[in-house]
């Protein structure tokens, strides 16, 4: 029977307010809007009112849909916690597979008298799961704790797994699979990874670098995803497959939190996961269970096994790792969902030649599909308020640093890399937390520099527009430049300034600090960073900071190490630290406490002008080098910080570079809890006091 609607207009409109309409309802009534959209794609589906057919376009976005699921957990995935989790998440992995297609066997070989290979493919139908509700999670913010790691880890090595089964067990069906077979299939798995390893990063670098244009980087990253996932099929593997692997070698040229990342997941969310989902609740037909009692039992048994054997493992790693309830919880809730795995499974097990699935398995993996979707949207809602909830009691300190952002705009070529800078730094717990200055001469008969500096503050607005973080701007008449800056801070409160850094004619650091950043770090004592970036800072490979000695004893020292570690986490980059003494140990503390999952070195100097000139040799050119400095007079001021700026010009003229100067004056900064060496946890100012007692009795 022909759908009631065909008319593509019309069948647009109607998924559109579908996707509109069904989470508002749902968020009333507290229920997890996928299982909403998932009812009325069973609704509207032809086994429903028959108001919409599954037709081409719907396949296509729902394949788009499932590979932007598959991208986002690979993209979301913290690199650190992934290597630091990464052994338990393998676990996690081997266990929710194990379990439930022990389980499935038994139950269809010896409950439902099943053949050995079809009771095979129907146990990888039961132990591979799809990350059907990851978007709850990511709502919540949770994409980095260890649980939801352990659930992606495992979700990539299960789906692998099952996959690989498949493969096999068809081969043997069809007469194939010899050795020969195996062995390409092994090397082509080997080749693909290599390939998509080594050049996705280095492309994905080069072309972000030379292309500012936000449509032309959404495309490209999208472009991205299907090369990966063309080369996955291209190998034997699955898509899917090869999406998540995009994501897991995107990750570190994407920000977390910046405007390209928002887009990616503005326009998943809001139009190709829904149409997934949809277009799953349209394969329902839940006039099976009336007509066919068999089919029905066959349902039961999918169902129970396969929730039965998810729940098992989660448990099993949580009793083994000595994990909480809600970590079990969102453990089962993202690896029970079956959707994309279980429909590759069960129709290249019902097609001809195959022929190892018959078409009440077919029907019964549709209804596994539904009613395992809704089991783990209700289980992973309410893991993750729980888990949002014990987050925020852990990390209530992670924003203690104070005070809005201030960026003072003067050139319209730095807008871009500034502002992201300043939205990788900012407090996200401050309303309004960034501030955007252009400040115009008032002796400039020419109006040009003043509309370009307010087209200056118009472009910031949009960058951070993009990712979902409000800029207020404010444009200024002075007749001195660091007056009005500085005026501006005290107005706004502002914790911090981002000035660029004086350049030559030709464009290079001009080897001074420049009469603007000299008056506002002899007026000021916020903290100040003069900042040079080549590239936007996604796409930076390396963190080098260089330390002046006694930098601990400063009243900035935390937050300018909270800036650094927010750069670290958000990029994706490792960190390496150069500094002198003690001060080492107490940002390793830190790191510790509040950013442990910061991928992080530390090489101990004897000298700050000797690590000086160890430099040139260690950055590149695409390195981002932070110098810590200090103004004169402060007690971790040293005299080799005199030359910087023209240090800086003879030897990263080409070079990303931040000279920070901490908050040396004034009110101290929010205590911040870190440990003494003896275990105890103490205050930055008991810290400070301690450290200076010491120094005077020696």
């Amino acid at each position: 029977m022909e759908p009631l609607i065909t008319n593509p207009t019309w069948v647009f409109l109607v998924m559109l307010i579908v996707i509109l309409l069904v989470p508002i309802v749902l968020r009333r009534l507290r229920i997890p809007h996928i299982i909403g959209l998932i009812v009325a794609g069973a609704v509207l589906g032809e086994h429903g009112l028959n108001v919409l057919a599954r037709d081409a376009s719907i396949e296509l976005f729902g394949q788009v849909g499932i590979y932007y699921i598959m991208f986002l957990a690979g993209l979301e995935m913290d690199m650190g916690s992934f290597r630091r989790h990464g052994s338990k998440g393998a676990a996690f992995g081997a266990w929710t597979f194990v379990v439930p297609f022990m389980l499935g066997f038994l139950a269809t070989r010896y409950a439902l008298g099943m053949s050995q290979q079809t009771a095979v493919l129907v146990s990888c139908i039961l132990s591979s799961h799809t990350l059907v509700t990851y978007p709850i999670v990511g709502r919540y913010g949770l994409g980095k704790q260890p649980s939801v790691v352990y659930a992606i880890i495992a979700t990539a090595i299960a789906s692998f797994t099952a996959l690989l089964t498949l493969a096999i067990v068809v081969q043997k069906k069809t007469g194939g699979g010899d050795t020969v077979y195996w062995l390409r299939f092994a090397v082509g798995i080997a080749l693909y990874i290599i390939a998509v390893a080594y050049t996705f990063p280095k492309i994905g670098r080069w072309f972000l670098r030379r292309n500012e244009d936000a449509v032309t980087q959404y495309i490209f990253v999208l472009a991205m995803v299907f090369i990966s996932a063309f080369l996955a099929v291209s190998v034997g593997l699955e898509g899917l497959l090869g999406a998540f692997m995009a994501g897991l070698v995107l990750n570190r040229i994407i920000p977390h939190g910046g405007p390209l990342m928002s887009r990616i997941e503005f326009v998943g969310n809001a139009l190709f996961v829904p149409w997934f989902l949809i277009g799953v609740g349209m394969l329902i037909n839940l006039s099976i269970l009336a007509g066919d009692v068999h089919t029905l039992l066959i349902c039961i048994v999918f169902i129970g096994v396969g929730t039965l054997g998810k729940w098992l493992a989660a448990v099993i790693m949580e009793r083994l790792n000595g994990l909480q309830r809600v970590d079990r919880l969102i453990m089962f809730g993202l690896t029970n969902s079956h959707a994309a795995g279980a429909l590759a499974i069960v129709m290249i097990g019902t097609q001809p030649g195959v022929e190892l699935m018959s078409p009440e398995i077919l029907n019964a993996t549709v209804l596994l599909i539904l009613f395992s979707c809704i089991i783990s949207s209700l289980a992973t809602e309410k893991g993750a308020r729980q888990l949002a909830l014990r987050s925020n009691e852990m990390d209530r300190n992670r924003g203690s640093y104070h005070g809005k952002c201030l960026t003072a705009y003067a050139y319209p070529q730095t807008v871009d890399a500034l502002t992201q800078l300043s939205i990788l730094i900012r407090n996200p717990l401050i309303p309004d937390s960034l501030m955007g200055l252009a400040v115009s001469m008032d002796d400039e008969d020419d109006d040009m520099l003043r509309a370009q500096g307010v087209s200056n503050l118009e472009k910031a607005q949009a960058i951070a527009a993009a990712a979902d973080v409000r800029l207020s701007v404010m444009s200024r008449i002075s007749s001195n430049v660091a007056s009005a800056i500085v005026h501006t801070m005290r107005e706004v409160d502002a914790g911090e300034v981002i000035l660029g850094m004086h350049e030559n004619d030709e464009g290079k650091p001009s080897g001074k600090l420049g009469i603007t950043a000299q008056s506002v770090l002899s007026t000021t004592h916020r903290e100040v960073l003069i900042v040079r970036l080549q590239m936007p800072p996604g796409t930076i490979r390396r963190i080098v900071v260089a330390v002046p000695p006694m930098a601990e004893y400063e009243v900035g020292f935390y937050k300018w190490a909270e800036h650094i570690c927010r750069i670290a986490e958000l990029t994706g980059q490792p960190v390496r630290f150069h500094t002198m003494g003690d001060t080492g140990y107490y940002i390793k503390e830190y790191l510790n406490t509040h950013h442990p999952s910061v991928q992080v070195e530390f090489l101990t100097e004897t000298g700050f002008g000797n690590l000086l000139m160890r430099l040139p040799a260690e950055v590149n050119a695409d390195h981002l080098l932070v110098i810590v400095t200090a103004r004169a007079g402060f007690i971790s001021y040293t005299p080799a910080l005199n030359t910087l700026p023209h240090f800086i010009a003879q030897h990263f003229a080409d070079t990303n570079v931040i000279l920070l100067y901490p908050d040396q004056y004034g009110d101290p900064q929010e205590s911040l809890s870190v440990f003494a060496p003896n275990g105890q946890s103490i205050t930055q100012r008991q810290l400070l006091f301690e450290q200076w007692l010491n120094r005077i009795r020696k």
